[in-house]
């Protein structure tokens, strides 16, 4: 039977574009009609989920709790959350509202094991709030991989980079936030890692495998490629 896909974005619009677009390019399709229904709850208004992860600002969790339930009663089956840190709040959303949920750390864990299992030790970029919650690091240590991450100096620099005034929220994705994330990549490869984990939606927009030496694991492609098998449709001969 097949599915419908709720997109519960807004955290950022770009991000949740991103993801609707994965979702189009990736399902195998010759017409219209052959393509997944989804819906996209896109909520801007979500309050900033790094301030909240570091008691700076409110809770999103209330409007992520109506989002789902905007979602559910406009008939998704599934629902993706194309941003990193709001999966943070996950277990607090869940306990007030049941929904069938796609994570985009459970599914690039998933990934990782499958299409790397011999990776020992990956770094992460993303958001301050991410970082500071360990949700990857508490994930990946199950299977065995060391998630390392970018110093003090970096993680303030890629924070500029996503949130800054030129930074990819604010719709820039070349020049110095790209420098940016690029070069932290970089760094953490010196340090040994295996992969790099684009750990924030805004990282893919700029970061593309083709700029590291070393593979880049994007949770927003591979959720999305999970998505599309869960809502019982193929993915394209290119995506195997």
């Amino acid at each position: 039977m097949k599915k419908t896909i709720g997109i519960l974005g807004g955290m950022g619009p770009e991000a949740t574009a991103y993801m609707y677009e994965l979702i189009i390019e990736n399902t195998r399709a010759e017409k219209d009609q052959d393509h997944i229904r989804v819906i996209v709850y896109s909520s801007p208004q979500i309050p900033p989920r790094t301030e909240a992860l570091l008691n700076k600002g409110q809770s999103p969790t209330p409007l992520l709790v109506e989002g789902v339930k905007i979602l559910k009663k406009a008939g998704a089956d599934l629902i993706i959350m194309p941003c990193v840190t709001a999966h943070c709040f996950y277990p607090e959303v869940a306990s007030q509202v049941k929904f069938r949920f796609l994570s985009l750390i459970e599914e690039s864990l998933k990934w990782t094991k499958k299409n790397m299992p011999g990776l020992k030790k990956a770094g992460l970029i993303s958001s301050t709030g991410t970082l500071k919650s360990g949700i990857f690091h508490d994930a990946f240590s199950e299977a065995g991989i060391e998630v390392i991450c970018p110093s003090d100096e970096e993680q303030r620099q890629v924070m500029e980079a996503i949130d800054g005034r030129q930074g990819i929220k604010a719709g820039f994705y070349s020049g110095l936030s790209k420098e940016i994330i690029v070069h932290t990549a970089m760094s953490l490869i010196r340090r040994g890692a295996g992969a790099v984990i684009a750990g924030c939606t805004e990282v893919p927009l700029v970061l593309k495998p083709e700029d590291i030496q070393r593979p880049l694991i994007e949770p927003m492609k591979i959720t999305a490629l999970a998505g599309i098998k869960e809502a019982g449709y193929e993915i394209t001969a290119q995506q195997g």
